[in-house]
């Protein structure tokens, strides 16, 4: 349908690896199905990804033979259970080249992990001999996007309410760029914490964060970012990108749902308090108080999530064995191609960039004078899996005047004809409703 143009000044894509995305789709099982009577068409792994064999038989196999508590006895099933888990723990590390498994904390999301960075801040905020980095009260800042999920806006406009500090934002471009215009005003020295977004869940923008990660170290802030539309879908060197923290989730990247990743310095992980008390998370116990195990243990209380992390150790091993840059590239082919089809679209805009650059594969859109929910029931009548809604991004929806929009969005398994089953179906859309 479509021919695919390679921008002035990228790579090749002869010059990238590639993979058999036939044969990567053969392992995953509910591909293979029917929905509403029609080959599945499924575009909507931004909001979760599907999960290959080679992890359900790991999380099966760990239920069947290894199922122990973590940390707490010397039996063999203990011990097995505790080695897979710190297994697990070890491959991720590698795999966004943290510095140690010390400094990968497992949460349920990435929701979960923002949230105890914001906790950790009103605990340190709330005492006397709290950490200065993580001391908050009127007159200091913390600085998002415009763009954000609502998981990275919410727990810093509570944080703020509690500590009496102002939150502030990019603003976003027509574009949908962040409006880096005003950095040095928006980033400055009252400024203690930036989070932002590392690829947006409903623009597909890639944020480049090199001239705001500068601004954030000139005024000696704290930098997040929220990685969960990244991760699954690029490589990650948590070094290269001088950041203090990233948040990702393992349901996005081929894992099971329920386990999510807090990465942080290990200097800092160090510093901040704990969020939640109880088990495993302790050195010492007395009714007169309590003194806390070092991170990560410090920040994983109570029975953890076992068989869920070490599934995603499986996923991470999946992804590693087919390479990131891979599938990094192979999305781009796919994004590329998809923004050339949908331009064909009679009455479609797309929000977000128009170019596979600075962009990755999801693509949000509305159809003039058709409601999303409308679009979204049409597709899946013929079988094609598309997000509608806000996506839990509803500033971005209010900044382009919509009140909602159609995403599809792309993995290492999507192919050009689940593309065009894309836009025939539009076309259906628009017969429908015509």
């Amino acid at each position: 349908m479509t021919t695919i143009v390679i921008p002035e000044g990228m790579p090749q894509f002869d010059d990238v690896p590639r993979f058999d995305v036939e044969a990567v789709r053969a392992d995953f099982p509910i591909l293979s199905r029917e929905v509403n009577g029609h080959p599945l068409v499924y575009l909507d792994s931004a909001n979760t990804s599907h999960k290959p064999r080679q992890v359900l038989d790991v999380l099966r196999e760990h239920y069947e033979r290894h199922n122990g508590n973590v940390s707490r006895s010397v039996h063999t099933l203990g011990t097995e259970a505790t080695e897979a888990y710190e297994g697990a723990r070890a491959k991720i590390a590698a795999f966004i080249n943290a510095s140690s498994p010390d400094e990968v904390v497992f949460t349920k999301n990435s929701t979960e992990a923002i949230n105890l960075v914001a906790y950790a801040f009103s605990n340190a905020s709330a005492s006397a001999a709290g950490d200065p980095r993580f001391r908050l009260g009127p007159g200091d800042e913390v600085v998002i996007s415009e763009m954000e999920h609502h998981s990275n806006l919410v727990p810093w406009q509570l944080l703020c309410e509690r500590t009496g500090a102002t939150l502030r934002w990019f603003n976003v471009t027509d574009e949908g760029r962040l409006d880096e215009s005003n950095l040095d005003e928006l980033i400055n020295e009252r400024t203690k914490f930036v989070s932002l977004v590392h690829m947006s869940n409903i623009l597909g923008t890639v944020n480049a964060t090199s001239r705001i990660t500068e601004r954030v170290r000139e005024v000696g802030a704290l930098l997040m970012l929220d990685c969960s539309q990244s991760v699954p879908h690029m490589p990650m060197d948590v070094v290269d990108y001088d950041v203090d923290f990233i948040a990702f989730t393992g349901h996005k990247m081929c894992g099971p749902t329920g386990i999510g990743v807090l990465w942080g310095r290990a200097e800092l992980l160090a510093a901040m308090p704990p969020v939640l008390g109880g088990g495993s998370m302790i050195e010492t116990v007395a009714l007169t108080g309590s003194t806390f195990a070092p991170p990560p243990a410090r920040f994983e209380a109570g029975t953890p999530p076992i068989a869920e992390a070490v599934a995603l150790g499986a996923a991470v091993d999946y992804l590693s064995g087919i390479g990131m840059r891979a599938i990094q590239w192979h999305e781009k082919e796919i994004t590329a191609y998809a923004l050339d089809a949908l331009a064909t679209v009679p009455g479609l805009r797309i929000f977000g960039p128009t170019v596979p650059v600075g962009r990755g594969g999801t693509i949000s859109f509305a159809l003039e004078g058709i409601h999303p929910h409308d679009v979204g029931q049409v597709l899946d009548a013929q079988g094609i899996e598309v997000r509608v809604g806000h996506h839990c991004a509803r500033p971005v929806c209010v900044r382009y005047g919509v009140p909602a929009t159609t995403r599809a969005s792309f993995y290492l398994y999507t192919t050009t004809n689940e593309i065009d089953a894309l836009v025939r179906g539009l076309e259906q859309v628009r017969k429908v409703f015509a």
